[in-house]
């Protein structure tokens, strides 16, 4: 009898150790499978697909919230693997709040660190040179702000005063006056301001002393960013801008027309025609082909080259010139006389010779 029970007690005993056995083995593979999940989840979201992805975090958001936003924009696979890092690594109270440019190849460490370093986005919102106001605002929409606030940040009204505009017609638009750069965007700035920016620099190179030789060349200052604005459109090569500020101007001392093809497609532009072709007979008050003089303003931004070469044009007196479009695209021929120019137009403009 007694050897039974000694028996019996030896079987539970190894019965026992075989479940803990099991039991331990389970449970380390448990949580192997849950540190694989918990890793699998830390990779990023697409680690071969480079996807930008604008995140808000609001001030006062808690932990909870901000895993939820990040989940909800899909930039982590889930949002309690990103708490369980963020807690790990004693984070929680260091995250901050704002606007982040985050990606779907970065993974939870990256963007906690984002988070933490508070890497708010920053960006650079740039006005090309040449450009008309209309394309101007289409770049602000482009660049996520509202038509309603882009709309109220180009009307003039809203800047007068402005040491740019003291010369500005009442009437006219903002049309020349927003001087192309890249000016630097967070996630809070607004189109106004970036606009007041531009206004500021603008304002910068219409010096006294440029102001003064406008003045001496009788024109005034808008006529001069006017006729800026053509020169700009004309001419690709700078150094060539103050010999064509010439010809304009000769031509409206003799008493001739422009004849700007620049201004008749600005014109058929704001008609919403098709400006692959130049129809110099389009009825426009920019059209330099049909009215005397410089156009009633403006046909796009200006760039201090091209202030400055109306300010100084060349000593001079050409009456004619033309861009190349062919190999040599880009240089401009000037001519003293029809007969050159007609020439010149014949060897070095072949989209003019066509049309």
């Amino acid at each position: 009898m007694a050897y039974k029970v000694k028996k019996n007690s030896h079987r539970l005993r190894k019965a026992l150790i075989i479940f803990v056995i099991i039991v331990a083995v389970v449970g380390v593979g448990a949580l192997l499978v849950v540190r694989r999940i918990y890793t699998e989840n830390l990779r990023a979201v697409t680690p071969d697909v480079h996807t930008q992805v604008v995140v808000a975090i609001p001030a006062g958001s808690s932990l909870n919230q901000i895993a939820q936003i990040l989940k909800t924009k899909q930039v982590i696979r889930a949002d309690w693997a990103f708490k369980q890092y963020v807690r790990s690594h004693e984070l929680g109270d260091k995250l901050k709040a704002g606007t982040y440019r985050l990606y779907s190849d970065e993974n939870v460490g990256t963007i906690a660190n984002f988070l933490v370093a508070g890497k708010v986005a920053v960006d650079l919102f740039t006005i090309l040179p040449g450009q008309r106001i209309d394309q101007i605002r289409k770049t602000f929409i482009d660049a996520g702000f509202t038509a309603a606030d882009v709309d109220k940040a180009l009307d003039a009204n809203n800047y007068a005063g402005h040491a740019a505009l003291v010369d500005k017609p009442a009437a006219a638009s903002l049309e020349g006056y927003l001087y192309p750069d890249s000016f630097q965007r967070t996630a809070d700035t607004s189109p106004t301001t970036i606009v007041v920016q531009s206004l500021d620099e603008m304002a910068s190179y219409l010096t006294a002393d440029l102001r003064s030789a406008y003045a001496a060349e009788n024109l005034t200052t808008y006529q001069a960013i006017t006729l800026a604005s053509i020169v700009e459109r004309e001419v690709a090569s700078q150094e060539d801008r103050a010999t064509a500020a010439q010809v304009f101007l000769t031509r409206i001392k003799q008493g001739m027309r422009l004849q700007s093809d620049v201004t008749v497609i600005y014109g058929m532009a704001l008609a919403g025609k098709d400006t692959s072709i130049v129809d110099t007979s389009f009825a426009s008050p920019y059209n330099t082909f049909l009215h005397d003089g410089l156009p009633v303003g403006p046909i796009s931004n200006v760039t201090k080259s091209g202030l400055q070469a109306v300010a100084h044009p060349s000593s001079t007196d050409y009456l004619y010139f033309v861009a190349g479009d062919g190999s040599d695209y880009g240089k401009t021929y000037f001519s003293k006389t029809i007969a050159e120019h007609q020439a010149a137009v014949a060897a070095h403009c072949k989209t003019c010779a066509q049309q």
